[in-house]
């Protein structure tokens, strides 16, 4: 387990107190006739994050995943993964919290969302599909800037 972040001053606390898979699903309608087929599919790939406050000090992170893989306009597989994460955090102010939503909690739990990903996707008799690193800090980061940006424009 993670150690927790502290400053002993102000008793700030960011901790993972548990990894958790919230739901999966896998979806082969083609079926055995994929496996026959030498072609490569067309993939797309879907992220969004949540966190909800569930006590004075916990929240619930959760990283949905959804992988569609398409073969001439038709759906060769599909998966959907709701990763999810049980979160100390004490102490930290609204700037502090709204960042540590975006960005630590989804940056936690992606390993454990693209192991499971890779992991059904294998169990389906496919071969290992490994998601790429996504930078969570630079996603957060441009979300601000563009906060900023709408934030400055004038009405026109």
């Amino acid at each position: 387990m993670e150690q927790p972040m502290q400053d002993s001053n102000t008793q700030r606390q960011l901790q993972i107190l548990k990894v958790y898979l919230k739901d999966a699903s896998f979806e082969l309608p083609m079926g055995a006739t994929l496996f026959g087929l030498n072609v490569q599919p067309v993939m797309k790939v879907d992220m969004d994050h949540s966190a909800t406050q569930l006590t004075a000090d916990q929240y619930e992170a959760v990283l949905r995943v959804s992988v569609t893989a398409q073969i001439e306009g038709k759906a060769a597989f599909m998966v959907e993964i709701h990763q999810a994460g049980l979160f100390l955090v004490q102490g930290l102010n609204t700037m502090e919290l709204d960042a540590v939503s975006n960005a630590f909690f989804p940056n936690a739990l992606f390993p454990y969302a693209r192991e499971t990903v890779s992991d059904l996707v294998t169990k389906g008799g496919l071969p290992q599909l490994l998601l790429a690193p996504v930078n969570f800090d630079l996603l957060y980061a441009q979300r601000l800037q563009q906060r900023q940006a709408s934030a400055v424009k004038p009405n026109a």
